[in-house]
């Protein structure tokens, strides 16, 4: 079973990259609303100076207007200006009204030197006395003020969008003396009330669009870098996992040829002496007597030296493979071949091979020798997992620059716990074989820049699959 133990530690620099820019990403955007919220504190502050100035040039016009058409014509006709006299407030409320029409005033008061009421918009607020307050008296002394007055719940004042929201500017009513600069006496104090609540749910909308806008780049930022940080991490363990597995063919692999080195030599000094023993069995029996009953001894002596050397000859095969001597092979062809040399066994012990192959199958540059050994290997495999009998099917097919066959029989398959050894030099599940069949096969196929894979197929059996590129196609 490989181990991906170490796979985090491979991945620390990478994942110490997402930590930063995710962080890095919360920052900008908790620093891209403190931003927003202070440009919307600076838009609002600009509205607050921006309604303040509009009033204090309102109220100076409105002074001026006032002393021209209300206190000099007022006073010249009656000598002196009473605003309770009905005729006196209604040219005075002519005058205002006039001069503040199309303008956006919700309220005007003006007071007298005493604190009263003299003149107001609504007509319930003429007469009353001390509504001024501190901005009044400021306003007595030449000091124009204003004020902001919100109403509405708590969170809404919070927010920026109180249910009403009003700026009041106080500014002193003064005397004018015709052609000087120079402004007179204080007359009385002029306020002024203007309703900003339409122009501070503007600048809430905006906020709420800036905000939302933030939030949409911000997520769409969010989401596109989890989905590189996610390919990046599978990247990395890929790559990770690929280079384990990697070490481990490699340390496989030298195991191996320190294995084959060995199996070399020893079948190579065990062979010889076999051959001896062969020979001189051999020669002894021509030696004796037909009806001696030590015949059989020496048959079975040359039937296990044979059998000894056949297994000798599996140890080199698989401890030296040969390179492929290639020349225009068909598949189908050397498949044939096999099920003709199989046919007595195939007969004896009532197995059947069904063959489908495809038509137009190409002509590869292959070693049909070795092939012939591969797919002989694969077909008697086939035979003995089923000791009862039973079909085998080889199929052939091409398709995407690739040509497959698949050998399929109807035995037991291939159990979870060998599914990981099959290819293992040495491990078999027979109880006579030297466990080298598969090993060699896989061996060919490989020098033939293929592939093959071993699966349980859905119903019962194991299911054989060999890929050759046809890149190797002959031309």
């Amino acid at each position: 079973m490989m181990k991906t133990s170490n796979i985090p530690e491979r991945a620390k620099p990478f994942r110490l990259v997402k930590y930063f820019t995710f962080t890095s990403l919360i920052l900008i955007f908790i620093g891209t609303i403190v931003l927003s919220s202070l440009n919307t504190h600076w838009v609002r502050s600009l509205q607050y100076q921006k309604s303040e100035d509009y009033a204090l040039l309102l109220i100076e016009n409105l002074n001026h207007q006032v002393f021209l058409q209300f206190i000099l014509p007022v006073g010249l006709k009656y000598g002196k200006i009473e605003l309770r006299n009905q005729e006196q407030f209604e040219r005075m409320d002519s005058v205002v009204r006039s001069t503040l029409h199309s303008f956006k005033v919700e309220m005007v008061n003006i007071y007298s030197k005493n604190d009263i009421i003299a003149y107001s918009f609504s007509q319930d607020l003429v007469g009353r006395e001390n509504l001024g307050g501190t901005f009044y008296n400021g306003a007595l002394d030449g000091i124009s003020s204003s004020k902001l007055v919100q109403n509405g719940a708590f969170w809404e004042i919070l927010l920026g969008i109180p249910k009403e929201i009003k700026i009041i500017t106080f500014a002193a009513l003064r005397a004018e003396k015709p052609l000087s600069p120079i402004s007179g006496p204080v007359l009385g104090v002029v306020e002024i009330r203007q309703d900003l609540s339409s122009d501070y749910r503007k600048i809430f909308k905006f906020q709420v669009v800036v905000i939302c806008t933030i939030s949409i780049v911000m997520g769409i930022l969010l989401l596109t870098l989890i989905y590189v940080v996610k390919r990046g991490e599978g990247i990395i363990e890929k790559r990770a996992i690929e280079r384990i597995r990697l070490k481990e063919q490699l340390a496989k692999a030298k195991h191996l040829s320190s294995l084959g080195e060995m199996v070399a030599g020893i079948s190579h000094e065990i062979r010889n002496p076999l051959g001896i023993i062969s020979s001189s069995a051999e020669l002894l029996k021509k030696k004796m007597n037909p009806q001696d009953t030590l015949n059989a001894i020496i048959d079975i002596i040359v039937a296990e030296a044979r059998r000894l050397n056949k297994i000798i000859s599996d140890f080199l095969n698989f401890a030296r493979p040969k390179n492929p001597n290639r020349s225009p092979c068909r598949i189908d062809d050397v498949i044939i071949k096999n099920i003709h040399f199989l046919e007595p066994q195939i007969k004896a012990n009532g197995y059947a091979i069904r063959t489908c192959f495809c038509s137009n199958i190409p002509i590869i540059m292959a070693d049909s020798d070795m092939l012939y050994q591969a797919f002989l290997n694969l077909l008697i495999n086939g035979m003995q997992a089923m000791p009862r009998g039973g079909a085998i099917d080889v199929t052939i097919e091409t398709g995407n620059g690739t040509l497959w066959v698949f050998v399929e029989d109807e035995g037991e398959g291939v159990s979870i716990a060998d599914a990981e050894k099959i290819w293992d030099p040495f491990f078999t599940t027979k109880e006579k074989g030297t466990g080298l069949g598969l090993g060699t096969v896989k061996n060919i196929i490989e020098a033939h820049d293929g592939m093959i894979r071993i699966d349980n197929r859905r119903q019962k059996g194991a299911r054989v699959s060999i890929k050759f590129p046809l890149s190797q196609e002959a031309r």
